[in-house]
């Protein structure tokens, strides 16, 4: 399917300035930007600067020079004009002279392309690209649908494996690493330009633009384009909270704070040094509303990943008092944000009702992913962050004291269906001295891979989609570090590799087993058979789902073996061992849970029971074999 480039824009007409002005328009980058002229040379220009006195396109075409193509001034402060000597991969910028008399040049807020960092041009780039995933595209409703397996992969591209060929040389060997280890869907740390590789784009300065860092924009349409065909959905961080300061970039566009609010306890992040969007101001909102459009039209993304919505909503996010401004109903809410908010969602899941939105969402603020019909964000699904937080504070725990811990883990099951959560173990999980998800395992070597192992059975467990950070199927120790790529030769450790097995197992079983996937969201999917073993740390539950068999996980999260354990079941019958993390297949010391006949001796309030070995610091899932009885 070929999907036409950056044509000559459309005249602007009434509709277009009212919707811009109404902070509807969500089509932007068909309007703005530079587009180039198919039936005639050159290429038009168009950008929004309302208080600016001059506005000129300076690139390689006129050799930077500021009088040689000025732009003329239109409705809604909109500036346009035709250069014919413009070329397709010809730099440029807008020199834009504001009130005062004060000169700055910038790149083009809806740039298609880029120069690579750290230089910091717009690029005039067509769009052309012959996408060859229409299968993918037809069936996706089906793939990103909240009965659905969902397992992400969430992948930094520069530090995955490091390859001179960019998007194009990582594309098949990030869909092979999918197909190995069984995940359903890749989520990608910002790739919009971003000015500060330490960033890893979440400083974003191109919101129409894919880093050049990796290659042009085709590159990341051909990396898009073999993971659909590969089967694998992908989602994009996106960052509609701030921006830098960078001179190039939105701040002061005009000679006035434009996008982002003048009064800093409004329009300045104090946490990221970075400017606030001004949700206020409607042109803003439509330019994000197009931003996210566009990744989603031309780029074929399955979703957007919402970055920092709790700064978001919160007028007072990480201010203290007096550093923040309520609003005029008294309160620390930001009513333009949540309009904004609901708005995106909106038109979102109107364009591409296949698609899927995620808030990354720290609080309790409610109905995160209620629809916008019944008071809600609107959002396909939220990052349950509370989770993250108390079972990563639970397995730091010596196990001799996770005795006196064992709420954080049941406290999750009170709120589990208030929202539609994915379960994340993410980037920001394994930096800043945090170390990794094996760091912060206690015990020796053989106790800390155990219970890694432990954590990944309990978060496929339980009901939610999940996500799991790149290297932490690989067992990796220390930080991760954006300018290092992964330790790939840590596969070739047995114990390593063993984990990475495990992984691979649990998104097999998880995306064959529907019990495990397809009542995430509905409390009638969920049973708890053990939740009050806190001296044992013990945790059995059990997984439904209509017309399939039920899979009973029971976690033991202490190093002492559990012999002669008596678990609770709904049925009678020939029970099997589906899973076991203690698997010597994946570094574990080989003990079985000794699963067999479910017997008629009641037990947890149900009318059968097993009697199990629980292998230390293991989790195992156990299902009906061929023929139960009742």
């Amino acid at each position: 399917m070929s999907i036409p480039g950056n044509i000559s824009p459309p005249p602007l007409t009434a509709d277009d300035l009212w919707r811009l002005g109404d902070g509807t328009h969500d089509g932007l980058s068909h309007l703005l930007g530079a587009h180039l002229e198919p039936d005639e040379a050159g290429c038009t220009f168009r950008v929004w600067a309302p208080a600016a006195t001059a506005v000129s396109v300076i690139g390689d075409f006129n050799d930077w020079s500021p009088t040689a193509s000025p732009l003329t001034s239109s409705d809604a402060g909109i500036w346009s004009g035709h250069v014919v000597e413009a070329v397709v991969g010809d730099s440029y910028k807008y020199q834009v002279r504001a009130v005062g008399g004060s000169v700055v040049d910038k790149a083009d807020p809806v740039g298609f392309a880029t120069e690579e960092p750290p230089r910091t041009a717009s690029r005039i780039w067509s769009l052309d690209y012959n996408w060859a995933d229409a299968d993918w595209m037809t069936n996706r409703a089906a793939h990103n649908a909240h009965d659905a397996p969902i397992s992400i992969y969430e992948v930094h591209l520069g530090s995955w494996r490091y390859e001179p060929g960019g998007y194009r040389a990582l594309a098949h060997q990030l869909a092979d690493h999918l197909d190995r280890t069984g995940f359903t869907h890749v989520e990608l740390l910002p790739v919009m330009e971003h000015p500060f590789y330490g960033s890893w784009g979440y400083q974003t300065t191109g919101y129409f633009a894919p880093t050049a860092r990796y290659g042009e924009p085709q590159d990341l349409m051909y990396l898009v384009d073999v993971l659909h065909q590969r089967g694998f959905g992908v989602l994009l961080d996106w960052v509609p909270s701030h921006f830098p300061n960078d001179a190039h970039g939105l701040a002061v566009f005009d000679g006035t704070h434009l996008y982002e609010h003048a009064d800093p306890r409004l329009g300045f992040h104090p946490d990221w040094k970075s400017g606030i969007f001004n949700y206020d101001r409607h042109e803003v909102r439509s330019f994000l509303l197009s931003s996210a459009r566009f990744w989603l039209e031309r780029y074929h993304a399955d979703g957007l990943r919402v970055d920092a919505v709790a700064s978001m909503l919160y007028r007072d996010y990480s201010r203290a008092d007096g550093e923040w401004l309520p609003n005029e109903m008294g309160g620390n809410e930001n009513l333009s944000a949540v309009t904004f908010l609901e708005e995106l969602n909106r038109r979102v899941y109107l364009h591409h009702p296949d698609a899927m939105t995620v808030a990354e969402e720290s609080t309790a603020w409610p109905g995160v992913t209620r629809s916008t019909d019944h008071g809600g964000l609107g959002f396909g699904f939220k990052w349950d962050m509370g989770w993250m937080n108390d079972t990563l504070g639970y397995i730091g725990e010596d196990p001799v004291h996770r005795r006196w811990h064992h709420d954080e883990l049941t406290f999750r099951m009170v709120y589990a269906f208030d929202e539609n959560f994915v379960l994340p173990l993410s980037h920001d999980e394994v930096v800043h001295g945090k170390g990794s998800l094996l760091d912060r395992q206690p015990g020796d070597e053989w106790q800390k891979l155990a219970g890694l192992r432990a954590l990944f059975g309990y978060q496929f467990a339980i009901p939610g989609k999940k996500l799991l950070f790149m290297g932490s199927e690989l067992a990796m120790a220390g930080d991760w570090n954006h300018e290092q790529e992964l330790p790939w030769g840590l596969l070739a450790d047995p114990a390593h590799a063993g984990v990475c097995s495990w992984v691979t197992e649990l998104n097999r079983i998880y995306r064959s087993e529907r019990a495990l996937h397809a009542l995430d969201n509905d409390p009638t999917g969920f049973q708890w058979v053990i939740g009050d073993d806190a001296d044992n740390s013990v945790l059995g539950f059990l997984r439904h789902a209509p017309g399939e068999r039920s899979i009973l996980a029971v976690a033991n999260f202490t190093p002492v073996p559990r012999r002669g354990y008596r678990v609770g079941v709904p049925v009678g019958g020939d029970w099997i061992e589906l899973a076991n993390s203690d698997g010597e297949t994946f570094g574990g010391s080989g003990m079985t849970t000794g699963v067999g006949i479910a017997t008629a001796e009641p037990s947890h309030g149900h009318d059968h029971s097993l009697v199990l070995t629980l292998p230390p610091l293991s989790v195992c899932l156990l299902a009906v074999g061929e023929s139960p009885s009742v």
